[in-house]
């Protein structure tokens, strides 16, 4: 298998300190060691009523830039969902590449009290699935299950195996280099909202840095 990385994020807890250390860790790591492989992210749990009482606007500033260092690492990113996922832990899963969830898994958007939290995992989920599709759990809080959360395109594989998954994933990136993945990711992102005219000079300047550097020098 690749070199595999792995962050576990805790989604009973509320995002603190500690959580955007770890992220910074695994992002510092892959970042060091650039080239081949995966990062790993092992999501579970939701927060409970009351979690957001310790939380302040500067603590999820904080948590919100981990998580997009973490969605734009030069490194394929995969997520293995289990049990209950909200809070920190579907803010994670939702900013990796491949995004597996066990047969049980229900992802959760919680609620502050008076509506749901309105962090950016509401975002991604529009982003990944269409505001029409994830509307009652973005409103509502309604659970969306696994089965549905493959149909939405919110994971890719429901998986009985999780370290079997981890191991396909690991498999499907192959030799594929770290840099170049992140540059395609970019491009990916940039197509939902940029025009054909716009999107044009950045397509050509990676067609250029493939065609200028021989393959065996891709990292």
């Amino acid at each position: 298998m690749e070199d595999v990385l792995t962050v576990v994020i805790d989604g009973a807890e509320p995002p603190s300190a500690v959580t955007v250390r770890a992220v910074q860790t695994v992002c510092d790591a892959a970042e060091d060691r650039a080239g081949f492989g995966v990062v790993a992210v092992q999501v579970s749990g939701a927060p409970a009523e009351g979690w957001t009482s310790g939380l302040d606007v500067m603590k999820v500033s904080k948590w919100e830039r981990a998580l997009r260092r973490l969605e734009r690492l030069p490194r394929a990113t995969v997520a293995v969902a289990s049990g209950d996922c909200g809070g920190a832990a579907l803010d994670a899963f939702l900013t990796c590449d491949i995004r597996v969830v066990t047969p049980g898994a229900r992802l959760l958007v919680p609620g502050d009290g008076t509506a749901t939290w309105p962090g950016m995992a509401g975002y991604r989920l529009v982003q990944l699935a269409g505001a029409a599709r994830v509307r009652r759990a973005l409103l509502f809080g309604l659970p969306i299950e696994a089965p549905e959360a493959l149909q939405l395109g919110l994971a890719h594989e429901v998986a009985d195996d999780p370290a079997g998954a981890l191991a396909a994933a690991a498999e499907l990136v192959g030799g594929l280099a770290g840099k170049e993945i992140a540059i395609r990711r970019q491009l990916l992102f940039d197509a939902v909202t940029t025009s054909f005219e716009d999107a044009l000079g950045p397509h050509l300047a990676a067609c250029d840095r493939v065609l200028r550097k021989p393959v065996a020098e891709a990292s």
